[in-house]
């Protein structure tokens, strides 16, 4: 486990929003990790999950109080990310705004970058 790279960047209401869902889902203390998962309409999907021990292969940083992992097979693609959460009178939810990514699908989770395409799914 590194902290050398600051690889995605977290906002402040991204966070109150990470650190509700920890005491919710008592997942105090606990790790956000960020992944990068084949799959989805362009062919890769991010993900977010809660995680008790850091790996020796992951970067770490701390934001807003908040401990975030990424994996060194990941922050590549990360590299540079933003993640925020909006709130709307249409709900909320979190936005994620990566500079690697060169085409994405309407939902917003899934995208593809010019080195790595990953694996498209058939959406319906």
């Amino acid at each position: 486990m590194t902290s050398e790279k600051k690889v995605i960047e977290l906002t402040e209401a991204a966070s109150i929003r990470v650190k509700e869902m920890q005491n919710h889902n008592e997942e105090e203390g606990s790790f956000l990790r960020v992944t990068i998962h084949g799959g989805g309409c362009s062919g890769l999907s991010y993900g977010m999950n809660f995680d008790q021990t850091p790996g020796e292969e992951d970067y770490l940083d701390e934001q807003h109080g908040l401990k975030i992992l990424v994996s060194r097979e990941d922050a590549p693609i990360l590299m540079g990310t933003k993640i925020d959460y909006k709130q709307s009178l249409m709900g909320g939810g979190f936005t994620i705004d990566n500079p690697n990514a060169i085409a994405s699908c309407g939902c917003g989770t899934s995208f593809r970058t010019a080195k790595v395409e990953g694996t498209p799914e058939v959406c319906e």
